[in-house]
């Protein structure tokens, strides 16, 4: 029995494909949990400075209408947590405990609450684009509804995708190359690798991770992202170089 079991779990893996099409379920409502953390190495005038930063990110999204060829969504940031330490120091924000907010923060978190508990809503097409926004801000949506590729997936199959980012203040393009590692009934699995470009400021720099979407929605329901990035950066008339490595993960439920 465990023999038939097991030939008919690689007989499913070796020959079946998945079209990944987005169709999340009508009227419910998912949350997005999101962890950033991201060390910044700098060299100023022969100095080594580092800078370590922790972004923690939760955010709801409803699907309000889904029909054959497109899906609205409602979606907002519901709480963040933000902690800097620097020289020493360290600064934090928890969105659910203002009070405790390091007084040096006071500016940042003033932009951040502009976007907190505020609905905005979105249109996607099948294939994962987006047909329609107001411009949403801050939100971790990128990250779980990607652009779908058009042919049916199997273990093996390759796709890539070109986005664009902000990382401290600077455009990046990024250049994703997605891997089908394992198919089942509850997921594709694939494994992420990708390069960077910024811009300006000798941007450079790559991707590694893991992903899994869901067969039935689309959308991806767990990842892990390593990023290491090198630039040059300009302030106060002063020109140095950066690195920055980190890690992202994100889960959905």
């Amino acid at each position: 029995m465990l023999v038939l079991v097991a030939l008919a779990t690689l007989s499913f893996m070796a020959n079946d494909g998945v079209t990944l099409r987005l169709r999340p379920q009508q009227d419910k409502t998912y949350t997005i949990t999101s962890k950033a953390n991201m060390m910044m190495m700098m060299e100023v005038q022969g100095m080594n400075m580092n800078q370590s930063q922790s972004i923690e990110t939760r955010q709801s999204f409803t699907a309000k209408e889904v029909t054959d060829t497109e899906s609205t969504i409602e979606t907002q940031i519901e709480a963040m947590k933000l902690t800097i330490s620097q020289m020493g120091m360290k600064l934090e924000y928890d969105s659910e405990h203002p009070e405790k907010t390091s007084p040096m923060l006071a500016s940042q978190t003033k932009e951040i609450e502009k976007y907190l508990n505020k609905p905005e809503t979105v249109k996607y097409d099948l294939m994962g684009n987006v047909i329609d926004s107001l411009g949403i801000q801050m939100s971790q949506l990128g990250a779980v509804i990607n652009e779908l590729p058009e042919e049916e997936v199997n273990v093996g199959s390759t796709w890539t995708l070109n986005k664009s980012q902000d990382m401290s203040g600077n455009a990046l393009n990024a250049k994703y190359t997605y891997t089908v590692t394992a198919i089942s009934k509850k997921s594709v699995d694939v494994s992420i690798t990708g390069t960077v470009i910024g811009d300006s400021n000798d941007a450079n720099g790559s991707y590694e991770g893991t992903a899994s979407f869901n067969p039935q929605t689309g959308l991806v329901m767990n990842s892990s992202i390593k990023t290491n990035v090198s630039m040059t950066m300009s302030e106060q008339g002063m020109t140095f170089p950066v690195t920055m490595v980190g890690t992202t993960t994100i889960e959905v439920k």
